[in-house]
């Protein structure tokens, strides 16, 4: 199960991925991606996840080294949910979710900011294979044109 699982989130994020980066940004597009693909990897997380806590689905992997139940205060305790196959799937559906909602937030930005594809196409791609760097250069790039906006606005409104 847990492969399956892993090879169906993974493949239905690059879709919307792939949809992000190369097709046109309209509103049905945008909306899709938001509904279709992060709601949906969002809710395949909670699914899994609820199957885990209940014990529906591999007993085992709830369980913290001492027997007890999840224990995300501790190095060892994160490390031991990662430790098996649904930990695996179900830290990286969220990993999945966010980081494509993320790719759609610094997507929306950087078309509202005049910033062109070629540009985001590189940002994009750190933030789906690197998260939050991917996030960093974003808040990095868009910085500068941030404040040209902010100052533009406070122009016109003078």
């Amino acid at each position: 199960m847990w492969d399956w699982a892993f090879s169906l989130t993974n493949w239905w994020a690059m879709l919307f991925w792939a949809m992000l980066a190369f097709l046109p940004r309209k509103p049905l597009l945008l909306s899709a991606v938001l509904y279709a693909g992060v709601a949906l990897l969002c809710a395949a997380y909670a699914t899994f996840f609820v199957l885990l806590l209940s014990g529906s689905v591999d007993p085992g992997a709830s369980a913290n080294s001492s027997g007890g139940g999840m224990d995300f205060t501790t190095i060892a305790g994160v490390q031991a949910l990662f430790s098996s196959k649904a930990g695996a799937v179900i830290g990286w559906t969220h990993y999945l979710a966010f980081d494509l909602f993320v790719g759609l937030w610094i997507a929306r930005d950087a078309d509202n900011k005049g910033v062109g594809r070629l540009w985001q196409i590189p940002i994009l791609f750190m933030t789906l294979m690197v998260g939050p760097v991917g996030l960093l250069i974003w808040l990095i790039v868009r910085e500068p044109r941030a404040r040209a906006a902010a100052r533009a606005g406070q122009a016109v409104r003078a």
